[in-house]
């Protein structure tokens, strides 16, 4: 089983590129896609969801260009989409037995199965309510939950943990994780820790092209050296953020640790540590904003 996507590029009304020459081979395991917001994330999930077509290129599943087989692959695809939305007068599990209908799932195992996916996604005592009244979180959940019902052998999920609190996160990170591993999952977020907790491999983008393909600890080991930390004074802050990649701050009683990621050393107060995904992705956006300019 496996997908490649072959030079895609989408480009729309005004010559505004949504993805440009993007190629990546996917096979079974969790690929987060990576990117800041507008990187072209959400334009390739749904190319590879069907549900828009690229100006050029094409996606394999299979062996097969899904542009001519597109039934076959939403057959097994399982996809919650960014912008989810629901039915605001069906509750929970009404609205989850509709989306099994239309799976083609029976009746027992859907109902065992809705009541599983409730139950890990927290929304099992609201399951009566009308969704109108859900929040924006509870709502990501029962996307979540659709996108799950049935044991789909390709699962998209773009921006799955928008809304969620750090509780919900960590559950959701913890179900696709535990996910059995015969499927290919793409996960799509601009959050470092939900793609770090996750994902196999990490494809980073930009500018809809694609930077590169790593294992998380490719990235990491690329920075090596390359990051740094400076106890200083808070009026020097202004400075080091105009000229350096500044991954975070700590602020202490008169002081601030500050954390900079820089091919060379940032200040003579400035000490090497250990670098972190976080580091990684900061740098190479910053490097590829510059390539890519």
């Amino acid at each position: 089983m496996k997908l490649i996507i072959e030079n895609v590029s989408k480009v729309y009304k005004g010559g505004v590129w949504g993805l440009k020459d993007f190629s990546l081979d996917l096979e079974l395991g969790v690929v987060g896609i990576l990117g800041p917001n507008g990187a072209g994330k959400s334009t390739l999930m749904r190319i590879l969801a069907t549900i828009t077509k690229p100006t050029k290129g094409r996606v394999i599943w299979d062996g097969k260009n899904i542009a001519k087989r597109q039934d076959d692959l939403r057959k097994i695809l399982g996809y919650l989409p960014q912008d989810f939305n629901v039915y605001p007068n069906l509750n929970a599990v009404e609205f989850l037995e509709y989306i099994a209908a239309i799976k083609g799932l029976d009746k027992f195992s859907s109902a065992k199965r809705i009541n599983e996916l409730l139950q890990i996604l927290n929304i099992f005592d609201n399951r009566k309510q009308p969704l109108g009244s859900f929040s924006g979180g509870m709502k990501q959940r029962v996307g979540i939950a659709q996108a799950l019902l049935n044991d789909r052998k390709f699962l998209i999920v773009d921006e799955p943990t928008a809304g969620l609190d750090p509780e919900e996160r960590v559950r959701f990170r913890s179900l696709i994780s535990e996910l059995p591993g015969e499927r290919i999952i793409i996960l799509s977020s601009h959050i470092v820790s939900d793609v770090e907790a996750t994902a196999m491999d990490i494809a980073l983008i930009k500018k809809g092209e694609l930077v590169f393909k790593k294992t998380p600890e490719e990235m990491v080991d690329t920075m090596n050296g390359k990051v740094w930390e400076v106890i200083a004074q808070s009026d020097e802050l202004p400075l080091l953020k105009e000229n350096f990649i500044v991954s975070s701050t700590i602020r202490r009683k008169n002081e601030i640790v500050i954390r900079i990621v820089s091919d060379g050393k940032p200040s003579e107060k400035a000490k090497t540590v250990l670098p972190k995904l976080e580091d990684a992705y900061l740098y190479n956006i910053s490097s590829a904003n510059r390539e890519l300019a």
